[in-house]
């Protein structure tokens, strides 16, 4: 019998499809939930061959070198850019698909998914193909209700949704024996940030700036402030006087706004918005350009509206991608503020 859970990408997991009488463990497991050992090139002597690792779910015996790694939910991506090869994955979207480099959509194509990227993880697939890991990330509070049933399939580190990018890549990396990778990121990360902030200093200084952003699943007629994901990075690590939430309240980008109140951000110096590779307006946030409010903006007039792209913000690769985007919207400020 094929059994699933039912995890949901950015959100919490559904467990209500899990019967309570399943409890399935992975062909050839020794008993310890580590699965196939020649597999899993390790052996039983846990100070030769296994190492402690700090997650949600507390203190995990993994792997010293794991070699077959499943990544479910938001590791999937976090996991193949730091260069690891993972051997099972979830689906991702076709769009953050599509802006992958090269040789990580190749790394995750090379995988087999064992569950959609919102919906059911196959736990028979996912056994079958003998992990020695698996990482995943969805809501800390449903893990009493799915985690032994990961567990049984092979060491398992959970991480909550709420989990600050930086430390979750950094963990990642620890756990899958990347940190090489992250090591050369981090630091190329730090450079990026450092030349911004010396090249833009007395803009970021002086300058009223205001993210404004539009996904597919925002109601029709409506856009909303950015107060997270990559503004986030603009704001707390560059600097950027972006507006967000007052401290215990729901993110700003939580709340839809009416296309009418587009006037309304001609109060700022400068408005960032998002766009593709390309430098075109993300396909979303289209319907906002393409009113007249927008259009007679004086700061869409004068040149002060930003296109940026924003690939990802759970990992260093895009966030360094989104770094150059924000460097060069930057450069064409010159001589109009």
């Amino acid at each position: 019998m094929s059994s699933t859970l039912t995890t949901r990408r950015g959100t919490a997991v559904a467990a209500a499809l899990l019967s309570a009488a399943l409890l399935l463990t992975a062909c050839g497991s020794d008993g310890n939930g580590t699965g196939d050992k020649a597999a899993a090139g390790t052996s039983g002597d846990k100070a030769a061959g296994t190492r402690s690792v700090k997650a949600e779910n507390g203190y995990v015996e993994i792997p010293a070198a794991p070699r077959r790694i499943v990544t479910i939910g938001n590791t999937n991506l976090p996991f193949i850019d730091l260069g690891g090869k993972p051997v099972g994955v979830t689906e991702v979207s076709d769009s953050d698909l599509a802006v992958l480099p090269k040789e990580q959509k190749a790394a995750y194509e090379a995988a087999e998914v064992v569950g959609s990227s919102g919906g059911d993880v196959d736990l028979e697939k996912l056994a079958a193909l003998k992990p020695d890991l698996i990482l995943v990330q969805f809501h800390s509070n449903d893990w009493d209700k799915v985690g032994k049933r990961l567990e049984s399939i092979a060491p398992t580190l959970l991480w909550g949704l709420d989990t600050e990018w930086k430390a979750f890549a950094g963990e990642i990396a620890t756990a899958g024996n990347v940190t090489d990778e992250l090591g050369r990121q981090k630091a190329e990360f730090e450079k990026k940030i450092v030349k911004i902030k010396e090249t833009y200093g007395k803009t970021i200084d002086d300058t009223k700036f205001v993210d404004v952003s539009r996904g597919d699943w925002s109601d029709p007629g409506t856009f909303y402030i950015a107060d997270i994901g990559c503004s986030e990075i603009a704001r707390d690590d560059i600097g950027l006087d972006l507006p967000e939430a007052a401290e215990g309240k729901d993110p700003l980008a939580y709340e839809s706004l009416p296309f009418e109140q587009v006037a309304e951000l001609s109060e700022y110096d400068v408005i960032t918005y998002p766009v593709d590779a390309e430098g075109r307006p993300a396909e979303p946030f289209v319907p906002v350009t393409e009113t007249n409010t927008w259009k007679t903006l004086p700061t869409v007039t004068s040149g002060r509206a930003l296109g940026v792209f924003c690939p990802g913000n759970n990992s260093y690769g895009p966030v360094l991608r989104y770094l150059d985007s924000l460097d060069s919207a930057l450069a064409t400020l010159a001589g109009k503020l």
